[in-house]
């Protein structure tokens, strides 16, 4: 079976490192073209370029366009069987058609839950209590193909879009190389997404991580843990030394919720000795980890140790 896989991100490696091992090999490797990246700005492969060279894999494909005549031209002389994407960019049916046996994409949630480019991140920040990878054959319409199977996980109450990423990644290249398997041997039986059923899972801009104090505790604890590691959820302090913007990482419902003060308005500083507690629309939410700028990471007392805020100081807008 001839097959090209698509990727870019670390996301993505889990699955063709599985492919090559249960004997998968990819004929050919797309992924993003290198890019700079750190302090230094180096020049820097993908996750996936790395990990292709790693394995041996000759042929690395790094379009700047997808769409160019040139990239069709090279993917169909290679004659794909079977064309598995994996966090890759969107691909025009002159790509994905070029698959003899089928083109199919790797996506992080049940869909039709969550079509879209953050469904990681917008199902933690919904609070939802399972989510999982679902498998699918391309068409012309983004994440709405015919699915051929999913996987399922729990979400802890705590755990951030970061844990629940680095779960995926593994749960979905399981999903990889199951699909590869049911198309070579014909039993891919996929079925058709319920639209009804579907829900939007956006690009995250610069203003969805702002803090919303007005909302209930849960909300605010869901809406940091699902920006958590990246891009990180974000609050302002004002003081007489001017705004600071942190940027809030973990975060709890505290235990003794029924004991802490009432009737404060959203954002206001309930304790800050020893932990942070901050009121909310509804109830209040204990921060976990902090972050000034330029600052590292801190667990939140460390954090206090270094940083003035006083009950009754405001967080927000």
């Amino acid at each position: 079976m001839r097959i090209i896989f698509m990727g870019t991100p670390e996301f993505a490696v889990p699955s063709l490192q599985l492919l090559v091992e249960k004997g998968y090999a990819p004929v050919a490797v797309v992924t993003g073209p290198d890019r700079e990246r750190g302090r230094g700005q180096q020049m820097m492969p993908t996750p996936v370029k790395e990990t292709a060279q790693e394995l041996s894999i000759e042929r690395i494909l790094q379009p700047t366009s997808v769409k160019s005549d040139a990239f069709t031209e090279e993917v169909a002389a290679l004659e794909p069987d079977v064309i598995a994407v994996a966090a890759f960019k969107i691909l025009p049916p002159a790509i994905f058609s070029q698959a003899a046996q089928g083109a199919f994409n790797l996506h992080s949630s049940l869909l039709p839950k969550y079509r879209g480019a953050a469904p990681i991140h917008r199902a933690v920040m919904d609070g939802v209590a399972e989510t999982g990878v679902t498998t699918f054959f391309l068409k012309e319409s983004v994440d709405t193909g015919d699915v051929i199977l999913q996987r399922t996980t729990p979400v802890g109450p705590n755990e951030t879009a970061g844990e629940v990423h680095d779960r995926l990644k593994e749960i979905g290249a399981e999903a990889v190389v199951e699909t590869v398997r049911r198309i070579e041997d014909g039993t891919a039986e996929a079925m058709p997404q319920d639209d009804a059923e579907a829900s939007a899972a956006p690009k995250l801009e610069a203003e969805d991580g702002e803090v919303p104090w007005k909302k209930s505790a849960q909300a605010v604890h869901d809406h940091i843990r699902g920006l958590s590691p990246w891009p990180g959820a974000w609050t302002r302090h004002s003081s007489d030394r001017g705004a600071t913007r942190l940027k809030l990482y973990r975060s709890r419902l505290p235990e003794d919720a029924a004991a802490l003060p009432e009737g404060n308005a959203p954002g206001t500083v309930l304790e800050a000795s020893g932990r942070l507690v901050v009121a909310c629309g509804e109830d209040a939410v204990e921060l976990v980890e902090v972050q000034r700028p330029g600052k590292t990471v801190l667990p939140a007392e460390d954090f206090l140790n270094g940083y003035a805020l006083e009950p009754g100081d405001r967080l927000g807008t």
